[in-house]
C-alpha cells in the first residue's frame, strides 16, 4: 500500500503579478502557437521559500486555481535578491488571464497585478493547452 497517497499536497496562497517580457513578446510575434512562446508564457515565477514549501523544483508543474479558472504551469525560481514570499509573477498570456475576474469595478481593466491563486503541485501533469 502506498501510504504518501494518503498525504496532503502542500498548498499554499499567492497574489500572482502579471508582467511583460521582452522574450516572450518576440516568440509570440515569430509564432504565438509555437513552443518557445509557450515556454516563456506558461510560466510562474516563485519565491525560493515557496518552491521549497511546495516541495516543487525549478521546472516542475504546478496548479494554480481560483474562482475564475484552473491551470498547470511550470514553475520557476524568480531570480529576484529580496525576498518576495507570497508574491509571484507571470508574463502576460493567455495561460494568466484564464484566472483574472471580469469584474472590472467601472474601469473596464481587468485586475492583472492582483490575482488570488492557490498553488500545488502537479505531479507531472502537463502544461494547459489552449484550445484554440
Amino acid at each position: 500500500m502506498d501510504f504518501g497517497s494518503f498525504l496532503a499536497v502542500p498548498e499554499i496562497k499567492i497574489k500572482v503579478v502579471t508582467c511583460r517580457d521582452i522574450f516572450q513578446d518576440k516568440a509570440m510575434i515569430e509564432n504565438r502557437f509555437g513552443e518557445d512562446y509557450r515556454d516563456r508564457s506558461a510560466v510562474i515565477k516563485l519565491d525560493p521559500a515557496d518552491l521549497k514549501q511546495l516541495s516543487v523544483k525549478k521546472g516542475d508543474t504546478v496548479i494554480l486555481k481560483n474562482s475564475f479558472g484552473k491551470i498547470v504551469v511550470r514553475a520557476e525560481e524568480s531570480g529576484y535578491e529580496t525576498p518576495h514570499r507570497g508574491i509571484a509573477y507571470m508574463p502576460n498570456s493567455p495561460w494568466s488571464n484564464m484566472l483574472v475576474s471580469d469584474e472590472t469595478g467601472g474601469t473596464g481593466v481587468p485586475k492583472f497585478k492582483d490575482i488570488s491563486v492557490t498553488v500545488t503541485t502537479a505531479k507531472g501533469e502537463k502544461v494547459t493547452e489552449l484550445g484554440f
